[in-house]
């Protein structure tokens, strides 16, 4: 009897990914579901032995998925994969009844030897060779923001989980969200995302094999007080004080998250040093203030938010229009070599 296995994952990328790791001689069939919700419908009617489970994800996120399974009479086997590495969201996951924790992306011998350590996957037996799955073709096109989204998921894990070591705190994460934005639209998005609060920004500039982008660091002022407290700062909040906070946070964030993103990509990027963009200002004081070199531009958004702190802020990547046809190739490439 085959093992019935559902994957949960938002991006088609991991989920053709994961199904493409499981060992190639385990006897089993494959479905997939888009978000937790969808997911939970199908574990009602359909009863699987193992629940592979993100955690970023829209509609219902992993945790909302493992808090409604424990009203579940009879539940698969949960193996959460994610690119949210905080040991706090590991310890967080099992403690809701998840039995390990995957970072993404698992590569085949990685995940073999983790199924075979929980007892999910005998190498004994009659060493079955191929499965049933229900995965993408290989002439299925991914598109640039579904790629972009996926491995920018998978860096924003890594740099919350610096942070998070660093202060001793859980960082919420969100879906990251891939747009190509005129200016006008961008400040629409940064306006919603700051509740038209003044803010504070640093930038930093990136390039490597024709790709050129932009990363901007946008604070709420009201998330000052709160960053200092978990610095450990009791000194009086002054604009200098401010400024320091902000390249502390900005180094500590953008770092991890960079070289994850060159990583995944094969790139070492050359940086310029950090500068205060803007402090105590109007999002469209920032766009004013790049609004010639911007224009139309291809934008990804994540928002960073620190549990029970006032404490949020938006790392947004801006590529110049010139560097989309670059990197919507090179990531054509990643797609492929997965095939």
């Amino acid at each position: 009897m085959s093992t019935r296995v559902l994957i949960c994952d938002d991006s088609k990328i991991a989920r053709k990914q994961l199904a493409r790791a499981l060992p190639t001689d385990w006897e089993v069939s494959v479905e997939f579901a888009e978000h937790g919700q969808e997911a939970l419908d199908m574990l009602t009617s359909t009863p699987f032995d193992i629940l592979f489970l993100d955690l970023n994800m829209p509609v219902k996120d992993g945790y909302e998925t493992l808090e409604a399974l424990q009203s579940f009479t009879k539940t698969p086997a949960v193996i959460v994969v994610s690119g949210d590495v905080q040991p706090k969201a590991i310890q967080r996951v099992k403690d809701m009844g998840a039995i390990a924790f995957h970072k993404k992306p698992a590569s085949a011998e990685e995940l073999r030897r983790l199924l075979i350590s929980l007892n999910l996957f005998s190498v004994d037996g009659d060493n079955w060779q191929g499965k049933v799955v229900e995965q993408p073709t290989a002439a299925e096109q991914f598109t640039l923001n579904e790629c972009l989204q996926e491995i920018s998921n998978i860096a924003m894990g890594r740099a919350a989980s610096v942070l998070a070591e660093m202060l001793n705190v859980f960082i919420k994460l969100p879906v990251p969200t891939v747009n190509i934005l005129e200016v006008s639209e961008l400040q629409m998005a940064l306006d919603y995302s700051v509740k038209k609060d003044s803010c504070s920004a640093v930038s930093q500039g990136y390039v490597g094999s024709g790709i050129a982008f932009e990363t901007l660091l946008i604070f709420s002022d009201s998330s000052f007080p709160d960053m200092a407290k978990l610095l450990g700062v009791t000194d009086a909040i002054t604009r200098e004080l401010e400024t320091e906070l902000l390249m502390d946070v900005s180094s500590v964030l953008v770092g991890p998250f960079m070289a994850a993103i060159g990583k995944q990509l094969n790139i070492d990027f050359s940086h310029s040093h950090p500068i205060l963009l803007g402090q105590h200002v109007k999002i469209a004081d920032l766009i004013n203030e790049k609004k010639a070199m911007w224009k139309r531009t291809l934008a990804v958004e994540i928002v960073y938010e620190v549990e029970n702190y006032q404490i949020s802020c938006d790392l947004i990547m801006l590529f110049t229009e010139d560097s989309v046809p670059t990197l919507e190739n090179l990531l054509s490439f990643l797609v492929e070599e997965d095939e």
